[in-house]
């Protein structure tokens, strides 16, 4: 769906970039009901903002709103923000809410929020200052203008008082820290307006001061995650100058025509091209500056294809803590400390995602036939470098370090790869177990984060044998074979052999995991769990072929549905003593409506599972969004509040806070003294009685 750019007019290169330093009512009546009529309640438990579970979640939003929708015979034309449940509640629902909250959440934390280092500080934007005798915020507002004129986007109309990061704190409180400017920046014919903040990010600040000050890569790999997805799908194609058309690309040298430039529109493009600068300085700086030698207990650099565990253990540790340097507009890390050296498995699969789908934006070697033109061109020396020559040669031995977002990128993939494999693949059991300390394995194998390393071995063994990842990682295409992509493969069989041999138990579902040595858990199953597993097994038999794992997955699913949902309140319980939604469980679930009518549907001959019939998942699909996401009360739900893309327009003349009346309030009214970011929160589920 085509996303116009608001009109900006910038006061000078350089503000336009930088920060400046430094609950109400909602207007609307909500739907009325009688105070005695039982009801569900979904209250917050924690509105504390945790990067990881939400990055994570919006994945997997993102990949089930449009994608799906479109995936599903919708057509996207036919989408209005403003016409509820049009054309049906589920295409809304996929097509508008669930895609738009996961690109907008993205901008929150990548450009508005202040949540981590700013992107002045990257290594690369302060190479390239330095090389250009520039001061670094002079060099930074001339990189957005050559981006901006990359991809035919007016200069004047960049975004002002943005915070662009290169790298992004564990958490944070979501609340800003001052009043938002919701007063009238430009006047629409309807009655509607574009307000102040929209255009100009000064008062979307977070407070620093509550800021979580810890780079942990499940946090800054969610991200990453994030900003793969959406600059995959911003930079995928080209458009044309004069009508914003995207065409479709059909060699690397298009855009050289005098009417067509990169991506599939000009600001889409502009935002691909910022998210892509935004994880070239990131993984340059995780590159050089956050892997941790276990023998010498300090932090290194990554040493890429060259790396090999047996020589000693290189790793992303979980929690490296950041003194803050710079300004308080600009802020730099000034000390790393590593606080918690272990190797956990939800770090690593983690960060091996993001950079598997990076991997197929940026690959330039010549063996792979299945390049997208558009990518070639965007990495073809301008606007973004080419790959160093020796990194694409089948010659492994000539490998050098480089700074170009292949090798960078390359370089971080690899060496994840290789210590997924060497510290947390268990050989003898067939397993990921959750830790490494650097020295030994743990024994602990969690069902949820097992599951979702296979899918993360899926989407990198595509991108290293060469095979379309993004919105196109379900396709079908003939792969390189690499040696990288055959030992992932095996890793996934022998994991998805030992979710069968070790995991399933009588009743169909899955435990909550295994300890080696002793056996799977006892307690009663999760929820998280069940995801896990249908997520993980699906992977395996997207990346196999392999019909046993698509009906092991059938399986859990028919006993998932059976087990934890509950036909009054139309809402999956979770297993737990209290039922919580956390933002990786709504992610997870998300993520599993989209694979089960992707992929496990009722579409084969004798196929009768009722819960497993397109209609049944599509329901339940649409539940979870109204009743657990989007909430029944305004104070209620996970989705902390929303802006225009939604629906939620503001109307000059009119109590503002929830002008579209639904259960989402606007961000000014969101909670609190001055509104709350439109971000997840961890909600409980109450039914009847229980709300109390």
């Amino acid at each position: 769906m085509k996303r116009m750019p608001w009109k900006v007019m910038a006061t000078s290169a350089a503000v336009s970039l930088l920060l400046a330093s430094g609950c109400s009512g909602v207007g609307e009546k909500e739907d009325k009901r009688s105070a005695e009529a039982p009801r569900l309640h979904v209250p917050v438990a924690d509105d504390r903002f945790d990067t990881a579970g939400n990055m994570f979640a919006y994945s997997e939003f993102e990949l089930s709103g449009e994608p799906l929708a479109e995936g599903l015979g919708l057509d996207l034309d036919t989408l209005d923000a403003r016409k509820l449940d049009k054309p049906t509640k589920f295409d809304y629902t996929a097509g508008i809410e669930s895609y738009e909250y996961s690109e907008e959440a993205m901008y929150e934390v990548v450009e508005k929020s202040g949540l981590g280092l700013h992107l002045i500080h990257g290594p690369i934007a302060k190479k390239r200052a330095e090389q250009q005798q520039k001061p670094a915020d002079q060099a930074l507002a001339d990189r957005f203008y050559e981006l901006a004129d990359s991809v035919g986007y007016p200069r004047e109309e960049i975004f002002r008082n943005m915070f662009p990061t290169f790298i992004e704190y564990a958490g944070g409180d979501p609340h800003y820290a001052q009043k938002v400017d919701t007063d009238v920046y430009a006047e629409n014919d309807d009655g509607t307006y574009v307000p102040v903040y929209q255009v100009d990010f000064q008062s979307l600040r977070w407070d620093r001061g509550k800021m979580e000050k810890v780079l942990t890569p499940a946090a800054y790999g969610g991200v990453f995650l994030k900003q793969a997805l959406w600059a995959g799908d911003f930079l995928g194609n080209f458009h044309q100058k004069d009508s914003d058309e995207e065409v479709e690309a059909k060699t690397p040298n298009d855009d050289r025509s005098g009417n067509v430039a990169l991506g599939v529109s000009s600001a889409d493009g502009l935002q691909g091209m910022i998210l892509t600068e935004q994880i070239w300085n990131k993984l340059a700086f995780i590159r050089d500056h956050l892997f941790y030698d276990a023998k010498r207990q300090m932090l290194t650099n990554a040493a890429g294809s060259r790396y090999n565990p047996s020589g000693g253990l290189v790793y992303l540790p979980h929690a490296v803590e950041v003194a803050e340097g710079g300004s308080e507009r600009a802020p730099d890390a000034a000390k790393l400390v590593v606080k918690d050296p272990r190797s956990l498995l939800a770090d690593q699969w983690l960060m091996l995602w993001p950079a598997a789908e990076f991997f197929g934006m940026t690959d330039q070697r010549p063996e792979n036939q299945n390049q997208n033109p558009a990518f070639l061109a965007v990495f073809d020396g301008s606007p973004f470098p080419k790959a160093a020559k020796e990194n694409v040669d089948a010659d492994r031995a000539n490998d050098r370090t480089a700074d170009d977002p292949y090798s960078v990128n390359r370089d971080v993939l690899l060496q994840v790869f290789r210590n997924i494999d060497a510290m947390h693949f268990n050989e003898q059991a067939g397993a990921f177990v959750t830790e490494h300390d650097g020295h030994a394995q743990g024994k602990r194998v969690d069902t949820f984060h097992a599951g979702y390393t296979m899918e993360a071995l899926r989407i990198f063994e595509r991108a290293i044998d060469g095979m379309p990842v993004g919105y196109a990682s379900g396709e079908s295409a003939k792969g390189l074979g690499t040696p990288e992509g055959k030992r992932a493969l095996q890793m996934i069989r022998r994991q998805a052999d030992f979710i069968l041999k070790q995991l399933m138990r009588k009743d169909g579902l899955v435990a909550n995991g295994y300890t080696i040595g002793q056996g799977p858990d006892q307690e009663e199953p999760t929820l998280l769990a069940q995801l896990g597993a249908i997520r993980g097994l699906t992977a395996a038999f997207l990346a196999t072929k392999n019909e046993a794992y698509r009906d092991a997955a059938r399986r859990v699913y028919e006993a998932m549905d059976r087990h934890f949902w509950d036909k009054t309140w139309h809402v999956y319980h979770t297993g737990e003593k209290e039922d919580e939604y956390t933002p990786w469980l709504a992610g997870a679930l998300s993520g599993v409506f989209r694979v089960a009518l992707q992929n496990l549907n009722n579409d084969q001959a004798g196929e009768t599972a009722k819960a497993l019939e397109r209609e049944t998942i599509i329901s339940r699909y649409v539940d979870f969004y109204d009743r657990i996401v989007d909430g029944p009360t305004l104070a209620e739900g996970m989705q902390a509040s929303e802006f225009w893309d939604t629906g939620d327009v503001y109307i000059k003349g009119k109590t503002l806070g929830n002008t579209d009346r639904d259960h989402v309030p606007q961000v000014q009214s969101a909670g609190g003294k001055y509104g709350i970011a439109p971000v997840l929160r961890t909600v409980k589920i109450k039914t009847g009685s229980d709300s109390n």
